[in-house]
């Protein structure tokens, strides 16, 4: 048995039997691949798949029990590895970081310019998904880091660290109606408006609706994005009043659009680093952490992470826009 044919089995299983797809997830050959499966097979005494001729239809039994000990297998691998690089201080690696694309055009682009010049040689690998989405490729151990944001408790699938608070604000053309306010649209207002809002919004559980139905309201949802630039661009068309990140407007945005803060019913949103329990992160990954909330301790993650401390997280500070390094 061999930490290759185990990763071959985790990456067959998490690419739903597909053996085309969990080939490509770990650079080999489909022969190749369940070529390894097969001696796995052979060694272990047992099927770890039920076939249908060629095909792999489901997970026997007692493959579930092997998989999930493969998993852990191959964690702790990683984190020998990842210890040791860390103790030889080398500066060469991959990271793979998921967020939203909010997160990932208006709030990482200064952290990742920092971290690229004191580690030149770190591969980056940046996934823009919703935010579900993000929380699941972290519990699968497909990234190393998701970033995102909650207006309610922690996000769970991992150890989720505070960075920083931000608010929700209102955006309308300079001619729309609600320009000449000099403060913030009550609920009611908004609650006649066509509303350009993220795709989350369209979630029975959204932070959005739910502080509509504090005053028996029900948003017009007339569209959504993911893409907070789309969202812009639809309130540009006159398709609605758009309500998105405070960290989304630019400074060129208001040439023609006029910003109003959101009302206060609408909660204010943490974003979040969420990490995989029980690793051992690069000290690139810290590095990262630190220059996105400078609040944090290194030796705290990092015990945190390892399980020998309880999270006692210091209180996120209100966004600011960083300075990108020259």
């Amino acid at each position: 048995m061999t930490l290759t044919q185990l990763r071959y089995f985790v990456a067959i299983a998490d690419a739903g039997l597909n053996i085309t797809q969990a080939a490509e997830r770990v650079h080999a050959t489909q022969p190749g691949l369940s070529k390894q499966l097969t001696q796995l097979e052979d060694e272990l005494g047992f099927l770890l798949f039920v076939r249908r001729g060629r095909s792999l239809e489901a997970i026997t039994p007692e493959g579930r029990q092997i998989l999930e000990r493969a998993r852990t297998i191959l964690a702790e691998a990683d984190n020998i590895r990842a210890f040791a690089a860390n103790r030889r201080r080398e500066t060469r690696g991959s990271l793979t970081l998921v967020t939203t694309h909010t997160q990932a055009r208006y709030v990482l682009p200064a952290a990742l310019a920092r971290l690229k010049q004191d580690y030149p040689e770190l591969s980056l690998h940046l996934k823009p998904v919703g935010e579900g989405e993000a929380l699941g490729l972290i519990e699968r151990g497909e990234a190393d880091l998701a970033l995102v944001s909650s207006a309610g408790d922690a996000p769970g699938g991992g150890l989720a660290v505070p960075l920083f608070r931000w608010s929700r604000v209102v955006l309308v053309p300079a001619a729309h109606r609600l320009a000449t306010l000099a403060r913030a649209p009550s609920l009611a207002e908004l609650a006649e408006e066509n509303l350009v809002s993220y795709e989350s919004t369209n979630r029975p559980e959204s932070s959005l609706r739910q502080a509509f139905a504090t005053e028996n309201l029900a948003p017009r949802v007339a569209l959504t994005a993911r893409d907070a630039d789309l969202i812009k661009t639809y309130v540009r068309a006159g398709l609605g009043v758009g309500i998105l990140a405070e960290m989304a407007l630019l400074p060129e945005d208001r040439q023609d659009l006029v910003a109003l803060p959101a009302p206060g019913a609408i909660p204010e949103c943490t974003a979040y680093a969420v990490l995989p329990r029980e690793r051992v992160l690069r000290d690139y990954s810290l590095d990262l952490l630190l220059a996105l909330a400078p609040q944090l301790d290194r030796i705290d993650l990092r015990r945190a992470l390892e399980g020998v401390q309880e999270p006692n997280w210091p209180t996120a500070p209100r966004w600011e826009i960083p300075a990108v390094p020259g």
